[in-house]
């Protein structure tokens, strides 16, 4: 069976404490294939990696992206991860194991670091930069620091896209479908100078039109749109065997909608979204239909040097972007008589945030390079960015703010085999980190400041410093060939923040003290008679201080306080099964339960008072937050994949399915009613044909195919707003490769 080498087939595993969820490639014999791995900065099979390691790669990354989807398309896709925006494709927030941040602040700091062809993404609009051309994905799990540059308590996202070579290749991929889609997508590149200079250019083109009316103002297809273009341009020098340079510049322009509110789309008793709500409908009197508009840049040059039986490598990178979002942030409009619109609005809110971002990056390692019993890295981590905010109020006027944030650190980590079957790891790290506020400008064309119920304050600026010791230890005992277990703690440190969002309303900055976090795991990795892969764990960790984010009450807030002690602990489990050569299986599963443990931590509840409250309020009304879950993050997230496929000529007709499930979601610190979710999911399809003589594919594809409308986040403060997922879309995809 010649034909079926050539064809890529999905396999996801996920995992709990080792978790890997994988797509694979070829699939000629119905049997598992090896699953190399990069989590420690070298390639490795996961059976032989103590931590927790998820990747994707091939078909079944490929068909979350069908429909134009961004980033946020890998929420629930893995076991543990999530991922949310209330800022449209500009700024998504992550979640692993139950820990993230929904603080939407664009200087707000989060515990998952993604990395991007080996460079830190950390400002949130850096983090939404366009999925394309990807080589592999992974997600590792828990506190990580001792490898990578940036700190980080829950986990990392890391991207690595396809790198020149030698052979001229490449790939042309067009997709059209519902509601205006267009999605074009392609790249090609080989050798400019034989055996020493190569080049690969990547490009992305994706377009929705607009499709929600606005029936306050009487515009059809007003908003919901969005025309993203991306590219990439790689350069690898090669002058001898001992040197290698990789330089890549890369662009990003994004015109679209910022996230669509829905004003009253809760009715006080429940959550389920009531007859206000309308896919297709909004009532925006403010706003100008939600646009939203950002660029970015960003280039990097790795040095790799072999001397023999040491690497060393040099990362130099740099990253900007700029642009603004503008949002109806009630949802609607006050109604009267003649405009019923969606129900009671107190009074209007319209903000709209400016953005310029600029960070430098700086990283030096060396490394073990032979097949000795002892491998070793250790390297130095530079950081520095400053980024700029402007939020323009409707009432209060223009305030801008700068953030500046430097880091450096060290780390290293050693592993050493015991036998051909224990190993084990040892990394340590330390960290300083500095960050800076100062405000500048305030209430500029301000409505506030000209009736007097505004001024200008004296704000003084704020500085905060902190540096950490933080490392790990585990163990890895190879069984057999087919099975390994593992133990693994790690502690982590998430420097302090500064929050300067309510200084636009004329409040004082925030600060959170640094907070840190004590993790261990468990977990077995098994290969079972050459067709089911189990990969399973279990984790329980501790964070000190940990830094959440109050948002809304009856003023808008947005304040950064620390509450003493938050517990998360849980599993990950999934499961690969190749019963023949056609059919390919997975599932996975997460479970994290997380408490908050803080006996005198409070917070406003909704300022609207339609909203339900469960915890017990204090003699001020606000709500007890002791014993809560953390804000914003699913405590279970499902997943399923199936492929079957048919031997057709030079070929094969194929059937792929994707289900995503989220469990029960807390949208606030306080426990509402109306801002819970539960059994939220979304169905993906792709039937087509590939042809491997002539290397092309035609696909149908249709994604949320049940067209679920899934709440994704709250606004409190005014009335019980809500915000949605993306529609249902159906389409067309070609592709062809050279």
């Amino acid at each position: 069976m010649q034909y079926q080498k050539s064809f890529k087939r999905s396999a996801l595993a996920m995992a709990l404490g080792a978790s890997v969820s994988t797509i694979y490639a070829p699939a000629a014999f119905a049997q598992l294939e090896e699953v190399i791995v990069t989590a420690q900065k070298r390639e490795q099979n996961t059976q032989d990696v103590p931590i927790s390691v998820a990747t994707m790669v091939g078909e079944r990354f490929d068909s979350m992206f069908s429909g134009g989807e961004d980033i946020l398309a890998l929420s629930s896709r893995v076991p543990g991860l999530y991922a949310e925006s209330s800022n449209g494709r500009a700024a998504p927030r992550f979640y692993i194991r139950g820990l993230g941040n929904v603080d939407f602040d664009l200087a707000a700091s989060q515990p998952v670091s993604v990395v991007f062809d080996n460079v830190v993404q950390e400002n949130v609009v850096l983090k939404s930069f366009p999925i394309f051309d990807v080589e592999s994905m992974e997600v590792i799990r828990g506190p990580q620091g001792t490898l990578f540059g940036r700190n980080t308590t829950a986990g990392i996202i890391k991207f690595d896209t396809r790198k020149p070579t030698e052979d001229l290749e490449g790939y042309v991929k067009t997709a059209i479908g519902q509601l205006g889609t267009l999605n074009l997508e392609g790249a090609v590149g080989g050798a400019i100078i034989e055996d020493t200079l190569s080049a690969r250019v990547s490009v992305l083109s994706q377009k929705r039109e607009d499709w929600i009316d606005n029936t306050y103002t009487g515009e059809r297809e007003a908003m919901g749109g969005h025309n993203e273009v991306a590219g990439r341009v790689q350069l690898l020098y090669t002058p001898t065997d001992e040197l290698s340079a990789l330089f890549n510049y890369h662009t990003r322009s994004l015109d679209g909608t910022a996230s669509v509110f829905r004003a009253n789309v809760f009715t006080t008793g429940s959550n389920s979204l009531n007859e206000n709500y309308d896919r297709d409908k909004v009532y925006f009197n403010e706003g100008r239909n939600n646009p939203q508009e950002y660029d970015s840049d960003g280039m990097s040059l790795k040095v790799d040097y072999d001397f023999d039986s040491i690497l060393l490598t040099s990362i130099t990178a740099y990253e900007s972007a700029d642009g603004s979002s503008l949002g109806d942030i009630d949802g609607g409009a006050s109604i009267d008589d003649d405009n019923p619109g969606p129900g009671f609005i107190p009074f209007d809110a319209v903000t709209e945030d400016q953005a310029d971002v600029e960070q430098f990056t700086q990283e030096f390692r060396i490394s073990s390079n032979s097949a000795a019993p002892f491998q070793w890295q250790a390297g130095a981590f530079f950081f520095d960015s400053e980024l700029d905010v402007t939020s323009i109020d409707g009432f209060f006027g223009a305030t801008s703010v700068t953030h500046e944030n430097t880091t450096w650190a060290v780390f290293g980590q050693g592993s050493y085999d015991f036998t051909d079957a224990l190993t084990l790891t040892v990394g340590l790290r330390y960290t300083d980190d500095e960050k800076d506020l100062t405000v500048g400008e305030q209430n500029v064309d301000g409505f506030a400041l000209v009736i007097g119920a505004a001024s200008i304050q004296d704000y003084e600026p704020v500085s905060v410093s902190d540096d950490q010791v933080s490392g790990e230890i585990s163990l890895n005992y190879r069984v057999n060939d087919d099975l390994s277990v593992y133990t693994r703690y790690a502690n982590g440190f998430r420097a302090q923040s500064i929050q300067a969002r309510d200084v636009a309303f004329e409040g004082n900055p925030s600060v959170a003290d640094s907070e840190t976090i004590d993790s261990i795991e468990f977990g077995v990795k098994a290969d079972l008679f050459d067709q089911l892969r189990v990969n399973a764990g279990v984790f329980y960790y501790v964070i000190n201080d940990i830094q959440l984010s109050a948002i809304g009450g009856a003023n808008n807030g947005n304040s950064l306080l620390n509450a003493e002690e938050g517990i998360g602990q849980g599993f990950d489990v999934d499961l690969e099964w190749v019963p023949h050569d056609n059919v390919i299986l997975t599932a996975g599963f997460g479970y994290a339960d997380t408490e908050l443990n803080d006996s005198d931590l409070v917070t406003a509840p909704c300022g609207s008072d339609r909203c339900t409250v469960r915890d017990p309020l204090d003699a001020n009304g606000n709500a007890i937050l002791d014993g809560n879950p953390f804000q914003g993050v699913p405590e279970t997230t499902f997943n399923l994949t199936g492929r079957f496929s048919v031997p057709v000529g030079n070929g094969e007709i194929y059937a792929f399915t994707d289900y995503a499930r989220q469990g029960q979601t807390s949208l606030t610190l306080y426990d509402a009613v109306e801002l819970q979710t539960n059994g939220q999911y979304e169905i993906g399809l792709r039937i087509g044909y590939v042809n491997v003589e002539q290397d092309y594919e035609i696909a149908l594809f249709g994604r949320n195919i049940t067209d679920e409308d899934n709440v994704k986040g709250q606004i409190d403060f005014n009335n019980n707003t809500g915000f949605v997922n993306d529609p249902r879309i159906w389409g067309a995809e070609f592709k062809m490769n050279f």
